[in-house]
């Protein structure tokens, strides 16, 4: 049974429409929680979604709609649907059941026939157009969807669109399932994004290059993992994920902020030696090497994160224990239920 978790900050002021999820369902008709839903009304764009990197919650939009982006990344447009949901389901208002429709179409449409997602829709004929799993883009639209097909929460929504819902959710996964990348035969892991046509590993921005993913691919197996009776199909991919991690693991350093007098800030990334320090996984992993590479603005790949320019270094999440618990806790009780 799917049970469905709104997250939100414990402490902290409000950033965006997540950060309201967690209220209690009466004040989803209150004043204050109109008012917010005003606000994030104001910033939907003409296609149905909303704009990246924006506090859609605090003030009404009042430039004009043309200028409205819609984009997937960076978490935009599905807390804003689901904020709408939960104020419809509070008022019935057909406000917002109506801006939740127009959302929903717009996710739907964006969708490639091969079950992939562009980070942002109109496609563009850069690197947005790419099937994206950075910063877990597509990740997060397989939950929404999955959400809306299996929720009572979206009753409201037409059955016809819910089952939309779930075949565009077997279509991603399907989609993953082509992307992961083979080596020397072996299943691995996932790029940042892949190719819209023949699912290859694509590069973003210059310091993005095709790679193995040490961030994304936690995510996306995350996903994997998620599902109720996984086929075949879905278990082996999960093995060949794993068995990657496993083996990318990076141990005996640490990332800490030095001081530097001769820096902007006074600080300074480094990596320093630690043999009591916790596992780490890179961002990015060379596709042919394997091993860790860093990338500065030139699209040139180093490998280590000393040979890489001061604003880069310091500026982007280049190491992280993103598959600690995935490999600790989450992957052994997953394979106790499903692997025999």
């Amino acid at each position: 049974m799917l049970c469905i978790i709104f997250l939100s900050p414990a402490t902290g002021a409000s950033d965006g429409a997540g950060d309201y999820l967690k209220k209690p369902t009466e004040w989803f008709s209150s004043a204050d929680a109109k008012t917010i839903a005003a606000n994030i009304l104001s910033y939907q764009a003409e296609l149905g979604g909303w704009p990246k990197n924006t506090d859609t919650t605090h003030t009404l939009y009042k430039g004009k709609k043309e200028e409205l982006h819609p984009t997937f990344d960076n978490g935009a447009t599905t807390d804003e649907m689901r904020f709408l949901g939960q104020c419809y389901n509070a008022t019935k208002d057909p406000l917002y059941q109506k801006a939740f429709a127009r959302g929903l179409a717009y996710i739907l449409k964006a969708q490639y026939p091969n079950g992939g997602w562009p980070q942002y829709y109109p496609l563009s004929k850069q690197y947005h157009r790419h099937i994206t799993f950075n910063d877990g883009s597509m990740v997060r639209l397989l939950e929404f969807t999955r959400e809306i097909y299996s929720s009572p929460a979206y009753a409201f929504v037409p059955e016809q669109d819910r089952q939309q819902c779930k075949k565009s959710f077997s279509l991603g996964i399907d989609c993953i399932l082509k992307c992961q990348i083979k080596s020397q035969g072996n299943l691995t892991v996932w790029c940042a994004q892949h190719d819209e046509i023949d699912f290859s590993p694509r590069p973003a921005r210059a310091y993005e290059l095709a790679s193995f993913s040490g961030s994304e691919s936690v995510g996306v197996t995350r996903m994997l993992m998620s599902i109720d009776a996984p086929s075949p199909e879905i278990i082996a991919a999960v093995e060949g994920a794993v068995a990657w991690l496993q083996s990318a693991k990076l141990t005996g350093i640490k990332v800490v902020d030095a001081s530097d007098a001769k820096s902007p800030t006074g600080k300074n990334k480094i990596v320093v030696k630690d043999p009591k320090a916790p596992a780490l996984w890179a961002r990015f992993y060379d596709l042919t090497t394997k091993k860790p590479m860093f990338v500065d603005r030139d699209g040139v790949p180093k490998s280590t994160l000393a040979e890489i320019g001061y604003e880069r270094r310091n500026g982007y999440s280049w190491y992280g224990n993103w598959a600690t618990n995935l490999l600790e806790k989450e992957y052994p009780k997953w394979k106790n239920k499903w692997v025999r």
